[in-house]
């Protein structure tokens, strides 16, 4: 007589198992954008543990970033004696890539992260260098970036989860004091654009 009956416990349960959905649906978004600044923050932090690194121990240390291997790969390796000091794994659902509506530069315009590149090459260092790899660069001593010739060696590198925009980010690197950059995605008046972060 004091207790619950059949028809009150089926509607909590009811009310509790929609509650739990609509919480689970919400956090699915915030999970996604976690794993795209996971993967991001592993980027940032491999190339700064690098230059670090190099300034520290007077040493060149290089940065290797993988998208043709899945799950996409981060690797810091002394040069000198060819040891991997660490290695990143990004989430399974983010990549270094880029997307079809990226900013692109244009002739007088650029609108890829500090004028780098053309928007369309997810890991592109050697700008405006021949015969240097695309996606290795190397921090020497001086915190200097460079690439396998000792070129001075600027560039940029896109993460991103497939088709969403709002989740890309991008990083530059500026070759001659090894300065990172980040960027974020952003949209105005219903054009994409890189925002400074």
């Amino acid at each position: 007589m004091r207790g619950f009956s059949l028809v009150e416990m089926m509607v909590t349960m009811t009310v509790f198992i929609i509650a739990s959905g609509l919480v689970f649906i919400g956090g699915q978004v915030e999970l996604k954008e976690a794993r795209v600044s996971e993967a991001y923050n592993f980027t940032l932090g491999a190339m700064r543990q690098a230059r670090d690194s190099a300034v520290a121990q007077r040493q060149t240390f290089f940065v290797t970033l993988n998208n043709n291997v899945l799950p996409n790969t981060i690797s810091i390796t002394q040069a000198s004696t060819g040891n991997v000091v660490n290695s990143f794994t990004l989430p399974i659902d983010v990549f270094y890539q880029t997307l079809p509506q990226f900013p692109t530069s244009q002739v007088g315009f650029p609108q890829t992260p500090d004028g780098f590149g053309t928007g369309v090459v997810p890991i592109d260092f050697d700008q405006g260098i021949a015969g240097g790899v695309k996606n290795v660069i190397y921090f020497q001593p001086d915190g200097s970036a460079q690439d396998v010739n000792g070129n001075i060696n600027n560039g940029v590198v896109y993460v991103a989860r497939t088709g969403d925009y709002y989740s890309s980010r991008a990083l530059t690197v500026w070759g001659a004091t090894g300065r990172l950059r980040g960027w974020r995605m952003d949209q105005q008046a219903g054009a994409y654009y890189w925002r400074y972060q």
